[in-house]
């Protein structure tokens, strides 16, 4: 991480009041960073404290990291104790070995046996689970091969089908960004592809995305590989495989769409809700694809709703 810790906790500071929350100076903590080995790699995550409450487990979208939860987290704490990974290749996670091929696998098959391992290196049992877009469908590969691991499950704009135009605007924005190398221009590109976000906010909040180079310049600590190499038909036809598995999902399901969102659309989440046994669907307004980063007080809301029971 490229904050240092007074910096962290001035920009938890700066984005709450940002986004509406009202947190004390104790309530303000920083979360502990871990890793854990599964096979070859090697996981990072971050641990906000209060193991002795229920745990949610936070899978966060493509290119992000484990901190695009640290405002949800940071809400949330006072009742669940929150953990956030950073899947393979991202974040401080190691990225997926080379194959034979030259390539790299970050097939829905290889991440659902690295969060399995995850959960069963931290003996997780009967935990929440909460994913958004690449970690929506990790969550659901998760929950439809191991329901009885679950007590509840989140989807976050997300789901076995996919709308490209909005999801190739994403890789588009991800393949355009990856060889800029001043902080400056990736603010300048982020904010075109998402003008909802404060510059300020943004800069302090990408040092968590970006690794400085040697020269001086910054890379983003995503594998590029994921969106270079990725067979997109293989990975259509075994994302859209998910949707035979979904009556095996036991557990009080939650869709959630952004409203803006381009890539999720309000007929795919509530279709998605409709075929899982004790789904729900809700819009999260004033949000677009990343849900948690858009309205993460108005999230916050709806999952404390959803998991308190209430409809």
């Amino acid at each position: 991480m490229s904050l240092s810790p007074e910096e962290y906790r001035e920009h938890l500071a700066t984005t709450s009041v940002r986004a509406g929350f009202s947190f004390g100076d104790g309530e303000l903590v920083l979360p502990q960073d871990h890793e854990v080995h599964v096979g070859r790699m090697r996981l990072h995550y971050v641990d906000w404290g209060n193991k002795h409450l229920p745990t949610i487990l936070f899978l966060h979208g493509g290119a992000l990291t484990a901190h695009t939860w640290d405002l949800v987290c940071l809400a949330l704490r006072d009742q669940y104790h929150c953990i956030a990974l950073d899947q393979r290749g991202h974040g401080d996670s190691d990225w997926a070995p080379v194959d034979a091929s030259g390539g790299a696998d970050y097939s829905i098959g290889a991440q659902l046996a690295d969060t399995k391992g995850f959960v069963d290196k931290l003996g997780l049992d009967k935990f929440i689970l909460v994913g958004m877009s690449l970690g929506a469908i990790n969550s659901l590969a998760f929950a439809i091969a191991h329901p009885e691991r679950l007590s509840h499950l989140v989807i976050i704009d997300a789901g076995p089908e996919m709308r490209r135009p909005g999801s190739s605007r994403i890789r588009d924005f991800v393949r355009e960004v990856q060889e800029t190398v001043t902080v400056e221009a990736i603010i300048e590109k982020a904010l075109k592809f998402n003008p909802r976000r404060d510059p300020k906010i943004l800069r302090r909040s990408l040092m968590h995305n970006l690794r400085q180079q040697p020269d001086g310049s910054w890379k983003w600590k995503y594998d590029t590989r994921r969106f270079q190499g990725l067979d997109q038909e293989a990975h259509r036809a075994e994302r859209a495989k998910l949707a035979d598995g979904l009556s095996r999902i036991a557990c009080p399901a939650m869709v959630v769409r952004g409203g803006d969102s381009d890539v999720f659309h309000e007929e795919d989440g509530i279709r998605l809700a409709e075929r899982l046994p004790k789904g729900k669907f809700v819009t999260v307004p004033r949000a677009g694809h990343t849900v948690q980063g858009d309205n993460p007080k108005d999230l916050v809301a709806e999952l404390r709703r959803f998991l308190a029971g209430d409809n």
